[in-house]
């Protein structure tokens, strides 16, 4: 079964520099065809990828949303049949619209192929100009991407990369959100961004398992884990209209066990964040976390964010022992907190965000 990736940013963005990092740190082992089409009669961005042992396809007449989406489908079955690939990359044109080309692979896709991951890289410099005056085509990149990868983010002060998150979200709520610098991460942790493997979700139910496991080694319950038949659709990579955003309500953290009794029901609150924190401001806002009269009872907190200083600050907390070091960088800061009666908004007002 083949994997089909469009990787699609407006012009400039850096989606070749993408693909090169994707080709030499994910890819790899894999039998990988590149199909690029470059708006224009040129194409310039051809010989370095053939120098990574990629086969490709340009298709330099036109645009893949227009004239060339007959031509485009063709050449799709083409590289199916001739190659057999692992996985074919789509680059499609930068003025062209995301939702054209997911249609044209949807004619393809079926029992040897399937449609892997729709990621739109946007210059977080350039957002807000560009919708304002492409919104035609910016919008609708955003709009049916399943993950938005920031460029440029090195440039600009992270109010401006929040401000740029903020307008992503109006156009697209459920897309994952990359807005780490590249060169902190590897090409693996872009894929399973793309892919949809690194959700807030994700880390909310994995942090509740810990805690359940935990609670119930405690008192020593028998019972199965809680959360192995939840089908809330929370650990569906591309379950596309499942809402994770600042409250992960979707219900899989909710436990109404006739063992339970009410103070053990848990709730949760969880979010995103390309605010860079200082170890000190962690380590006071986690001691602040005790004030149970003012966040309700916090149980355990867990969390990776971008250091003021570089990289990333990682912090595990239960009442009374909060732990900070120095760790991995992750694809954007994230922050979960589970409890009993949890005051949601005063937690989010305590981390700023």
């Amino acid at each position: 079964m083949t994997k089909i990736d469009i990787i699609s940013g407006f012009l400039g963005a850096g989606k070749t520099t993408l693909i090169k990092k994707l080709i030499n740190e994910a890819y790899k082992g894999e039998k990988t065809v590149l199909i690029e089409n470059e708006f224009g009669q040129i194409g310039i961005d051809g010989g370095f990828l053939k120098d990574a042992g990629v086969e490709i396809t340009e298709m330099n007449s036109g645009c893949i949303c227009c004239s060339l989406v007959g031509d485009f489908t063709e050449a799709l079955s083409q590289v199916l049949s001739q190659f057999n690939p692992d996985r074919i990359v789509i680059e499609p044109s930068g003025v062209g619209k995301l939702s054209d080309v997911v249609a044209a692979v949807g004619k393809v896709t079926g029992e040897n192929a399937t449609l892997g991951a729709k990621a739109v890289v946007v210059d977080a410099m350039k957002a807000k100009m560009y919708i304002k005056n492409f919104g035609e085509f910016f919008c609708d990149q955003i709009e049916h991407a399943d993950t938005v990868i920031l460029s440029h983010t090195k440039s600009i002060s992270e109010e401006r990369i929040s401000e740029c998150i903020n307008l992503i979200k109006n156009y697209n709520k459920d897309a994952a959100i990359v807005a780490t610098e590249w060169d902190e991460l590897t090409g693996l942790q872009l894929l399973d961004a793309m892919e949809k493997k690194n959700l807030l979700c994700h880390s909310i139910k994995s942090l509740e398992e810990e805690h359940h496991h935990h609670h119930h080694e405690h008192h020593h319950h028998e019972h199965h884990h809680h959360d192995e038949d939840c089908d809330c659709g929370c650990h569906e990579h591309h379950h596309e209209h499942h809402h994770h955003d600042e409250d992960c309500d979707c219900g899989c953290h909710e436990h109404h066990h006739e063992h339970h009794h009410a103070d053990e029901v848990f709730s949760s609150v969880g979010f995103e964040t390309a605010k860079k924190f200082s170890p000190e401001f962690i380590k006071n806002a986690l001691n602040e976390l005790a004030n149970e009269e003012k966040y309700g009872m916090v149980l355990r907190a867990k969390g990776m964010v971008a250091d003021s200083d570089g990289g990333f600050i990682h912090f595990d907390y239960v009442p009374g022992e909060p732990d900070i070091r120095k760790g991995s960088s992750d694809i954007i800061g994230r922050v979960c907190v589970i409890g009993s009666k949890l005051n949601k908004a005063a937690v989010l007002e305590l981390f700023g965000v």
